[in-house]
């Protein structure tokens, strides 16, 4: 099975397989742990029917001391169990981890899929803490539950009639309570997560919230939320406590009712009072593992969803790096009849566009706010799909490149700048975790931010808190370009580079794509401001989702702004000494 033909299926029983060995020892020690559950009624039976008619202390002392190193190795063996099936739960999230991250980076691209992405990681955490809860252990468990009530049969055969009839009359009411609750722990499960979604985008809009007086509307409308989730958790768990309830007491009854109907026929004859005492210890150890899944059921429901949405995830964003490994570019891109549209909306925001950029040419965008300026570079960079048309890098599609190799090749700098937690470094190394100094240092320098960086408390070393760090946005927008130079890219793709630079960094940036147009690279700047041009061969005006004018600088200039000439003169004039 190749990658691309990889299901969602597939791709969870690969994550199964890691943990294998360890599962089959799991339930090797399940086996010993329900082998030496009998401990406890043959213990009682020895005691009432042996010692107790012999009333031989010695048998009494040795059969206490054997069971006791009997619940001593129980003990050892239930805890190691515990623990293989920590690890296999481990290995199954770290084997899915990378490939899930994945998926969430690259649907992130569509603003709707952004509460879907943090759902998708936790249904991974939902099955690993499966493995950590004794829901699990219970399931094991349970098949041992025929064997203890095969057991009671063999002292007598109503007594083990009455341990079926009560072992599926809690078995019916667990599957009521699926059928009820099942709903209803979905429904919980949806409204939390949309509380939790609009606490995560109130939270990283909170300069906005806390300086334009939301901040009670915005608690407001949380607690709202917050209080319907409430409200649906509460009922889920009322739901299910009836059912926990109810078999916990019918349980308890099970066993009054068996010592009971063992004391008569404990009178009749037919039966001895050890085997009596036994029963009910083995009827209680036959429907312990039912009521203990019954109390983890919501942990057992939240997996099981965990695991459909997983599967239905792997199925629809399959692995989409390309076999075959193509060369660096030189930097040629080529834009055919292309329109762009956001990811989950069906309205182009860019039609017809067309253009092409060679090595060592700077082409600047140009157009009023909205006109598609930033739809434009996210295409160019392969982070939106194109919606019709043909782009193409050095003759091949964006998604004939592997998406890592497509980002050293194309440096990004975003119109809004995002560092991550971190050194200076190491964000200028894209956080790989292999450090670089000499590729570090050289990036900023062709950035011109080697001086600035040096400036600061610690140079490269300086820690800095992603966006809560203390830099002002023009040495953020400076570490950033230095972050897409990295690697020396073959295109650099700049969205408003200059948009909190002051002079000096305005200059800097100038002389930045000089150099990169002098070592034979191609950038594209996407501006608003004219000194972002100064460096730019070609220029591009978009007006209304198409292009207005591409050419040579000067001449789309003459043609879109036709006083730009005597605005110039008049700029020389009055600089002039």
């Amino acid at each position: 099975m190749t990658a691309r033909a990889d299901t969602g299926r597939s791709k969870l029983r690969q994550a199964w397989r890691k943990g294998r060995v360890l599962l089959i020892w799991a339930f090797g020690f399940s086996i010993c742990v329900n082998m030496l559950m009998l401990t406890g009624p043959l213990y009682m039976l020895a005691v009432y029917d042996q010692v107790l008619t012999s009333g031989s202390v010695d048998m009494l002392v040795a059969l206490t001391v054997l069971v006791m190193a009997l619940y001593l190795l129980m003990a050892v063996l239930d805890y190691v169990r515990g623990r293989v099936l920590a690890r296999i739960g481990a290995r199954f999230q770290t084997h899915l981890d990378g490939r899930l991250f994945d998926i969430v980076m690259r649907r992130s691209a569509n603003p709707k899929s952004r509460q879907a992405n943090t759902r998708a990681l936790r249904d991974l955490s939902a099955i690993q803490r499966l493995f950590l809860s004794p829901a699990l252990i219970a399931v094991m468990d349970m098949p041992w539950t025929p064997l203890f009530v095969a057991a009671i049969f063999l002292f007598h055969p109503t007594l083990g009639w009455l341990a079926v009839a009560g072992g599926a009359a809690i078995i019916a009411l667990t599957a009521i309570n699926q059928i009820v609750t099942a709903k209803q722990a979905r429904r919980a499960q949806m409204t939390s997560q949309q509380a939790q979604a609009f606490a995560d985008q109130t939270q990283a809009a909170s300069e906005i919230v806390l300086t334009q007086g939301m901040r009670a509307s915005m608690t407001d409308r949380y607690k709202t939320l917050r209080n319907q989730a409430q409200h649906e958790d509460i009922s889920a768990n009322d739901s299910s406590g009836v059912f926990t309830s109810l078999i916990k007491a019918f349980r308890l009854f099970l066993q009054s009712a068996i010592l009971g109907l063992g004391a008569f026929y404990v009178i009749q004859g037919a039966l001895s009072p050890g085997a009596m005492i036994a029963c009910s210890i083995l009827l209680g150890r036959a429907l312990a593992p039912v009521e203990q899944a019954m109390s983890n059921w919501p942990v057992l429901q939240r997996a099981r969803a965990g695991r459909r949405s997983l599967i239905n995830l792997f199925s629809e964003m399959p692995p989409n790096d390309p076999d075959t490994v193509l060369p660096p570019p030189q930097g040629r891109m080529t834009l055919d009849s292309v329109s762009i549209q956001p990811p989950g909306s069906r309205t182009p925001l860019l039609r017809e566009i067309t253009f092409e950029i060679a090595p060592g040419q700077a082409l600047g965008v140009i157009g009023p706010s909205g006109s598609g300026k930033s739809s434009l570079a996210r295409t160019l960079v392969g982070f939106w799909p194109v919606a019709s048309g043909v782009l193409r890098l050095d003759g091949a599609t964006l998604d004939q490149y592997r998406a890592d190799d497509l980002g050293r090749y194309i440096g990004y700098l975003p119109q809004s700048v995002s560092l991550f937690e971190g050194t200076v470094a190491e964000n200028i190394r894209r956080m790989a975790p292999e450090p670089n100094s000499k590729a570090v240092i050289l990036a900023a320098k062709r950035a011109n931010a080697h001086k600035m960086i040096m400036a600061l408390p610690n140079g490269y070393d300086t820690y800095l808190e992603g966006n809560d760090c203390v830099l002002s946005g023009g040495q953020r927008q400076r570490i950033a370009l230095a972050r897409a130079l990295h690697g020396d890219p073959a295109m650099l793709v700049l969205d408003e580079p200059n948009s909190m630079l002051d002079t000096e960094g305005a200059e800097a940036l100038n002389r930045t794509v000089q150099e990169l147009k002098a070592d034979g690279r191609a950038v594209i700047i996407m501006t608003h401001r004219p000194q972002a041009i100064a460096q730019c061969d070609l220029l591009m005006v978009i007006e209304g989702g198409v292009i207005k004018g591409f050419g040579p600088r000067n001449d789309v200039l003459e043609k879109t702004y036709p006083n730009i000439s005597r605005i110039r003169e008049i700029a020389a004039k009055r600089s002039a000494p």
